[in-house]
């Protein structure tokens, strides 16, 4: 869940910075038609300019591209930063965002949709059960009780 958050939150931040440097685009356009200087501040009303304008906005548009470009590799390095989890080499707990000392299971729970089915891996059950295994790793087949004769 708060993983998903802070996805929508990483588009969001790089949708507000191409709006922002649309905006920017736009006003400068707008300026050119209806000259806002003149018209608010009763400056000295100038020429359409259409050169200039492409000038300008040729500059502002690959800043704009480069600065959302920045801002995702950004992101995308805070995701994989967010996503290494401290563990302790011994017993497998995670510490949490509080400092607090988790077991696995209880951590990845609380966090997530996931379900629990334990097992017992073949490695470990050679090392447990070593009198259940013969020298391949096959289990030994169980022996037939003594003749009670």
């Amino acid at each position: 869940m708060e993983s998903l958050q802070k996805g929508f939150l990483a588009k969001r931040l790089v949708a507000v910075e191409l709006a922002a440097f649309l905006m920017v685009i736009v006003l400068l356009w707008l300026d050119e038609l209806i000259d806002i200087p003149f018209l608010l501040l009763g400056g000295e009303a100038t020429p359409v300019n259409w050169r200039e304008s492409l000038f300008e906005t040729l500059l502002i548009a690959p800043i704009g591209l480069a600065t959302v470009y920045y801002s995702r590799l950004i992101v995308n390095k805070l995701k994989f930063l967010e996503g290494f989890l401290p563990i302790c080499a011994s017993c497998k707990k995670i510490r949490d965002n509080e400092g607090n000392w988790q077991q696995l299971e209880a951590y990845i729970r609380d966090r997530s949709e996931a379900e629990f089915s334990h097992g017992i891996c073949p490695d470990c059950a050679r090392k447990l059960y070593p009198d259940l295994f013969a020298g391949k790793g096959e289990p030994k087949s169980p022996e037939p009780p003594p003749d009670s004769r």
